[in-house]
């Protein structure tokens, strides 16, 4: 398995390109922004683009969507349903985190209407990319839907803005619930076993078992110090 990051926007947004080393398919894990270098990436390899595979619907996370899919039109576009209103709600996105109207376009958050989705996940289904498997697992919480993308051989989980190294992700956008979120992380993410390394959407990689030994969203620590950190 090949995995290639690109750190894109202003938000450091982590979009990956994930390939089948023998056959050259591969997909696009949440293209956060338009991207030359990423295009010239996957056409200089060789490789064939199957998917585009979004894990929300949040604007980082599918800003790149639209110049994406003019490049490889070939390439299916996956969301769940339950994020389909931040999907196609993107160019007043901007508007959750406060900003105004006339600040779109300084900070490049003037977005188009993306293209139309070519399906749906379902929880429990595969995804096969060349000789690769991904395990797609419902896991609301940061969005009501998120997913995650397991390959389970290859011991890699691409978790979106679901888990990060030393953190969680946030739960006060609409449509977020932190005690539903870290219910999905241990029953979809931690549940994998600890020796999974995990890609998040921003930051480092981290692994399932640090996590579960450190992360204090996931130790009690945070609960313990009654929502402080101790």
């Amino acid at each position: 398995m090949i995995v290639t990051k690109f750190v894109l926007s202003a938000f450091q947004q982590n979009t990956r390109i994930v390939a089948c080393e023998d056959t050259g398919q591969a997909m696009c894990i949440d293209p956060g922004d338009a991207s030359s270098e990423l295009v010239e990436f996957i056409r200089a390899e060789g490789m064939t683009l199957k998917a585009i595979a979004l894990t929300h619907g949040h604007l980082d996370h599918v800003g790149g969507t639209l110049a994406l899919h003019r490049e490889f039109p070939e390439a299916e576009i996956i969301l769940h349903k339950d994020d389909e209103d931040l999907y196609y709600g993107l160019p007043q996105q901007p508007l959750f985190m406060g900003i105004s109207p006339h600040q779109f376009a300084p900070l490049g958050l003037d977005f188009q209407p993306p293209p139309k989705l070519t399906r749906n996940w379902q929880h429990g289904e595969i995804l096969n990319v060349g000789s690769l498997s991904f395990s797609v697992r419902h896991c609301p919480g940061h969005t009501r839907g998120h997913v995650i993308l397991a390959e389970i051989e290859q011991k890699s989980v691409f978790v979106g803005d679901c888990l990060f190294l030393g953190s969680v992700g946030r739960s006060d956008l609409p449509g977020g619930d932190h005690q539903q979120l870290i219910t999905s992380i241990r029953e979809q993410i931690l549940s994998l076993g600890d020796d999974f390394v995990v890609y998040s959407g921003h930051g480092p990689e981290t692994t399932t078992g640090e996590e579960r030994l450190s992360n204090p969203f996931l130790n009690g620590a945070f609960e313990a110090a009654r929502g402080r950190y101790v």
